[in-house]
């Protein structure tokens, strides 16, 4: 029994994932705190409770060098390539929202990182981005399908957080319906990820994987201006750590 755990220390959220032989077993996900490392120290004592042996550890994400007992450290550009592959094993590329950064990765069709591409300097088009908007007009972002559905998104010209910000309350002051204002931004978003994408070669299956993956409208509106099927997954958020946790098996394999 082939026992490794993957920590994921995001921005705002800390995701761990226990994977035995290549299949989940255990999953951990709790809101990056101010200092991660107690984070990533919860997720490691929750995914091997009771578990006598430690497995071996891997830890990815922005926190990854907080802890000095994990087994091994890597970025988290090629953990979320192989996550992706293990929950759909067709993808060729993959988008990923998180809280403060947007990646794209592009694989071949053995499942080999050949490009990618990351946001981490602007929060616009990012789960922030997200949250911040919905915040100023009155909402959460889990209420956001809810909201939008059906709803005709009004144009929304500013992608900077804080002068969309300005725009959004202007908007509101001129009547214009909140519903329509939060489609409009998501839509927003999802050109620009469309964008974003369109910047490497490669064309599907594609994987819409972080936090912002669970956004049912963002992934209709992203669909509609690729022109393509978007593909996301349950366990989407945890890509990262299940690649961390794939990385892990190898190297115990290989020992």
């Amino acid at each position: 029994m082939a026992l490794t755990i993957g920590i994921d220390s995001g921005s705002t959220t800390t995701k761990g994932i226990l994977l035995e032989d290549g299949i989940i077993r255990r999953r951990f996900l709790c809101p990056t705190p101010f200092r991660p490392a107690d984070a990533i120290n919860e997720a490691w004592e929750t995914l091997r409770a009771g578990l006598g042996t430690p497995p071996f550890l891997t830890v990815t994400g922005y926190g990854r060098k907080l802890v000095d007992y994990a087994d091994k450290q890597v970025t988290e550009i090629s953990c979320h390539g192989l996550g992706a592959r293990l929950l759909a094993p067709d993808t060729r590329i993959i988008i990923d929202i998180g809280g403060q950064d947007s990646k794209v990765i592009q694989l071949d069709h053995n499942g080999n990182l050949t490009d990618f591409l990351m946001n981490d300097k602007c929060a616009a088009g990012t789960g922030r981005f997200l949250e911040v908007i919905s915040r100023t007009l009155g909402a959460s972002v889990e209420q956001l399908d809810h909201i939008t559905q059906g709803v005709a998104p009004h144009p929304v010209s500013s992608m900077c957080t804080v002068f969309a910000e300005s725009e959004v309350i202007s908007l509101r002051s001129a009547g214009v319906a909140p519903q329509a204002i939060l489609a409009g931004v998501i839509n927003a978003m999802a050109r620009r990820s469309a964008n974003f994408i369109s910047r490497l070669p490669a064309q599907g299956p594609l994987l819409f994987t972080g936090g912002v993956s669970r956004c049912v409208t963002f992934r209709q509106m992203l669909a509609e201006q690729l022109g393509m099927q978007v593909h996301t997954h349950s366990d989407a958020q945890f890509a990262g750590a299940i690649g961390a946790a794939l990385i892990g098996q190898r190297q115990r394999h290989s020992a």
